[in-house]
């Protein structure tokens, strides 16, 4: 009877033992398999190729698209300690030169930092089409009773209720323009995630 159990014992340690052995290869066999696939993955991305080039004037068009249909974009400035201020504002539509304008209080914290540093950055985000324009110029302020009368919206009667001295118009000049658009084939670089761009000429002013 010892004799039987001892055998039987045996018989189950071998058994537990090859299905251990079993269980190992196994597992081994799937992480070999596992990193070829995720190398495969890397590999594929790595040598995904570039998005074709796309020329000036498609961008220029898709970024006039997407400033247009935004509307409401974060005009950024510097402020005295150098740091960068957002806040959003209700711009027009870029004009032919992908000038843009927007109004504000002259008594605003914006005035007194384009005052001091003309630099600004204005940012436009449609997040349904996960398409973005960066536009980088300088800004320029306007009191021209000229210029207020033809920069208005009805919308503004609900902040100012003429165009007179509480009435500023800002004037942003681009130099450097850049957009994302999926749905139009302009996308970042692959490695680099920076988004295609446009640079402009220096505006000479009389």
């Amino acid at each position: 009877m010892i004799r039987f159990l001892t055998n039987r014992s045996a018989r189950r340690s071998t058994a537990f033992a090859t299905s251990v052995r079993a269980a190992v290869r196994r597992a081994r066999t799937l992480a070999t398999t596992g990193l070829v696939i995720a190398g495969l993955g890397h590999a594929a991305i790595a040598q995904a190729p570039a998005a074709a080039p796309v020329d000036r004037r498609t961008m220029l068009a898709a970024a006039r698209a997407i400033m247009t249909k935004v509307g409401i974009c974060s005009v950024i400035t510097v402020d005295e300690t150098g740091r960068a201020q957002a806040r959003a504002i209700d711009a027009f539509p870029p004009d032919d030169q992908m000038v843009v304008w927007f109004a504000t209080n002259p008594t605003t914290r914006k005035v007194a930092q384009i005052k001091r540093d003309s630099r600004v950055t204005l940012y436009y985000y449609d997040p349904a089409a996960m398409e973005y324009v960066t536009l980088l110029g300088r800004a320029r302020l306007v009191a021209d009773p000229v210029e207020k009368q033809k920069h208005w919206k009805d919308s503004f009667r609900a902040f100012w209720s003429d165009r007179g001295e509480g009435y500023l118009l800002v004037e942003v000049t681009p130099e450097r323009l850049e957009v994302v658009s999926p749905t139009r084939k302009i996308l970042n670089d692959p490695v680099t995630w920076q988004p295609p761009s446009v640079t402009f000429e220096p505006v000479r002013r009389k």
